[in-house]
């Protein structure tokens, strides 16, 4: 039998899971450590999760899911107000505004980054996933592809090099700088 609240997990859980790095981002732009981060990130998901029921259409998530973590940023600096390093009010929103303008470039810029590679050829794209993948180290991949680590360097740069003109082209397309 399926789980009765299904209908509003899984909603939730999609939108929060395709948002979530650019509230991250957003969050960590507006609070002093990586660490205050992380618990703001727990208290933005909760209420988030407490208040989806309030949100009247998913399109409008992502401004809804932005001003409930400058909230709970602002909560969390209000109770570290002892700090004479936290921000006044107008600083606050200031640096909100900001960062969340910054996460839509980065939206976009990830979203051109993407469509680059996948235009890459496919040894190309295949060097590419390989060499920044979680733990990779280059003298080993070079060994592996039966190359020199500084021609998989140079093959690297060539290729980012690329990417980055293609990205540049394609926020361009999309009037973006």
């Amino acid at each position: 039998m399926p789980d009765p609240d299904f209908q509003t997990h899984a909603p939730f859980l999609r939108l929060y899971v395709e948002h979530e790095p650019a509230l991250r981002g957003y969050v960590r732009s507006l609070v002093p450590t990586l660490q205050d981060a992380q618990d703001v990130m727990q208290e933005v998901a909760a209420a988030l999760w407490k208040r989806f029921h309030t949100l009247s259409a998913h399109e409008d998530f992502r401004r809804w899911a932005f001003g409930v973590a400058r909230l709970e940023s602002l909560e969390f600096l209000r109770k570290c107000r002892r700090d004479r390093h936290v921000f006044g009010d107008e600083m606050f929103d200031l640096l909100a505004a900001e960062a969340e303008d910054a996460a839509d470039d980065l939206t976009e810029e990830r979203k051109a980054l993407d469509a680059c590679l996948q235009k890459l050829p496919g040894e190309q794209r295949t060097l590419v996933e390989s060499a920044y993948a979680p733990g990779v180290r280059m003298d080993e991949l070079a060994a592996r592809l039966g190359r020199t680590a500084m021609a998989v360097y140079k093959s690297l740069h060539r290729i980012r090099t690329a990417l980055i003109e293609c990205t540049k082209k394609e926020l361009a397309k999309e009037g973006l700088t």
